[in-house]
């Protein structure tokens, strides 16, 4: 794994994360408990921070950044990820906000000011555009994202079991 300082922040890891070698965390990043950040990912807390929740994960090649504060932005976009979030293979967030228990696809894009509301499930290869909001308890697909359907009750179980079964396997790597 590579952490490195940007200024005067460096990457803080909960207890039990596991972070692969080959992604690179830089700046000010905070990984829950249980997180856990998965090979070829990029995350860059250098113009603004990121947070990733409990229990969450970043799956393969997925790329986090954040917005810079500016006038007329005076805080930016940090990006901020909730508990029990699964990230899916090369999704890119971008100064975003994800609440919990929720399943972004693989591949899917969630850009600028977009709020993502708990218990959510966004379509593989989707896009969500900066400033939306996605109203928990729907999943949504498409690019842009539409609002298709409300969600099962056995999707909704899954959110918590993807989570559950990404912080089972990252045991198995820190105990090998």
């Amino acid at each position: 794994m590579t952490t490195k300082p940007f200024l005067q922040h460096s990457p803080v890891l909960g207890d039990r994360v596991f972070v692969d070698d080959s992604a690179v965390l830089y700046g000010d990043i905070e990984l829950g408990k249980d997180a856990n950040v998965w090979p070829l990912v990029a995350a860059r807390g250098d113009v603004n921070h990121i947070r990733i929740g409990k229990r969450s994960n970043i799956q393969d090649g997925s790329v986090l950044h954040v917005t810079r504060k500016h006038e007329g932005l005076a805080d930016g976009y940090p990006l901020l990820i909730g508990d029990d979030v699964t990230v899916g293979h090369k999704a890119l967030l971008h100064g975003c906000q994800i609440g919990n228990r929720v399943l972004v696809g693989m591949g899917a894009i969630v850009l600028d000011g977009a709020v993502v509301e708990d218990e959510v499930m966004i379509g593989a290869g989707s896009l969500v555009p900066p400033g939306k909001r996605l109203e928990s308890g729907f999943l949504y697909i498409g690019s842009p994202v539409k609002q298709a359907r409300p969600l099962k009750p056995q999707e909704l179980a899954f959110l918590t079991e993807s989570a559950e079964n990404y912080v089972k396997l990252k045991d198995v790597y820190l105990n090998q």
